[in-house]
This record gives structure tokens, C-alpha cells and sequence, in this order.
């Protein structure tokens, strides 16, 4: 697997909760945080923003450590006036989660994976092969 595209600045406040094109702006604060941040890129810290590209999908992420695991929050978009999406996951030890991004027929999808592990949120970024199916 390829280290994924995810960095951890040293950016504890973002504002998840706007649509649209702030969610460029914050995107934009994020990747100019990325020069700051100490921590390697496969790994989020808690309550720190990083960013997320597969393909034509761009957004950000972060973290909060609460009772019952870790909740991580994505807010992704396909295009700068696109409509963002928010996905939500709380993880236990040992759970992970997939975005996935399909690509085009013939072309392998790609994924980016959030995983809890050690007490960590490591982030790693796959290509997964064509979907046969679909070229039939």
C-alpha cells in the first residue's frame, strides 16, 4: 500500500460545519498547516485536520478521542462547487473505515483507509484493481 495522501497539522480548529467553497478555504488552511506539522504523514493526531485527495475527491478530516473510541469526521467533495459529503465513524481498537473513490471503466478504484491501531488513527491510501464486473 501507498502512504496516503493525508497530512496532520497543527490545526485544531477547524469549522467542518459549512458547505460549498469554505470547505476549499479550510482545505487551503490545511495544506499551508502541512509545513508545520511534525507528525508523519500516515498517522492524525487527535483534534488536528488533515486533507484528503483520491482522484477528483478532495476534503478534510479529523479526529476526537471520546468514551466509546475515536470519532472520525470526513468532509469530502467532489469538485470546489460540488456538494460536500460528511461521513461519521466511531472506532474501537483494531476497527477501520474506507472512502473509496471508483475510477474509470477499466481503471482501478481508489481508497483511502482510516484505521485504530496502538492507540493511533493511521491513514493509508490503496488502488485497488478494475472491477471486472463493470467491463462486461
Amino acid at each position: 500500500m501507498a502512504a496516503a495522501m493525508i497530512s496532520s497539522p497543527q490545526c485544531s480548529n477547524l469549522d467542518l460545519s459549512r458547505v460549498g467553497n469554505i470547505m476549499y478555504r479550510y482545505t487551503a488552511i490545511v495544506a499551508l498547516c502541512v509545513a508545520a506539522s511534525s507528525a508523519p504523514a500516515d498517522e492524525l493526531v487527535a483534534l488536528q485536520g488533515g486533507s484528503v485527495e483520491l482522484s477528483s475527491i478532495h476534503g478534510v478530516v479529523y479526529y476526537t478521542d471520546e468514551n466509546d473510541g475515536y470519532r472520525v469526521v470526513a468532509t469530502i467533495a467532489a469538485s470546489e462547487g460540488g456538494l460536500p459529503l460528511r461521513l461519521v465513524a466511531t472506532l474501537a481498537e483494531g476497527q477501520k473505515i474506507a472512502i473509496s473513490v471508483p475510477g474509470k471503466l477499466g481503471e482501478p478504484s481508489e481508497t483511502v483507509e482510516f484505521t485504530r491501531f496502538g492507540g493511533k488513527l493511521v491513514v493509508t491510501k490503496a488502488q485497488a484493481t478494475p472491477d471486472l464486473a463493470a467491463q462486461r
